[in-house]
C-alpha cells in the first residue's frame, strides 16, 4: 500500500494537515486532518509497505501493543483506501 503522489503534509497551528500539490489539486479540493498517530502513518506509507509493517512501525514509534496497532492501521487504511488517496 502506498499513498498517491500529489499530497503534502504540513504542520498549520500546530495541527498535521495533508494538503494537494500540482495536478492533485485541481481536483481535490480540501485539507485532510491528522492526528499524531495519523501523521506517522501517512509519513510512513508514502513508500510502499504493508499493513504488517505499519503495525511494526507504529509499536516502534509508540508504547503501544501489537493488537491495538492493527486495528488503528488497519483502520487508516481502510480510510484511505476508501477515498482514493492510495495508489
Amino acid at each position: 500500500m502506498k499513498i498517491k503522489k500529489g499530497f503534502v503534509v504540513r504542520v498549520v497551528g500546530g495541527e498535521s494537515v495533508v494538503v494537494p500539490v500540482g495536478e492533485l489539486s485541481k481536483t481535490f479540493h480540501g485539507m485532510i486532518n491528522l492526528n499524531e498517530t495519523g501523521a506517522f502513518l501517512w509519513n510512513f506509507f508514502t513508500e510502499e509497505h504493508t499493513i504488517d509493517e505499519g503495525v511494526a512501525a507504529l509499536c516502534g514509534e509508540y508504547e503501544v501493543d501489537e493488537e491495538r496497532a492493527r486495528v488503528d492501521v488497519e483502520k487508516f487504511a481502510e480510510i484511505i483506501t476508501q477515498n482514493g488517496f492510495i495508489e
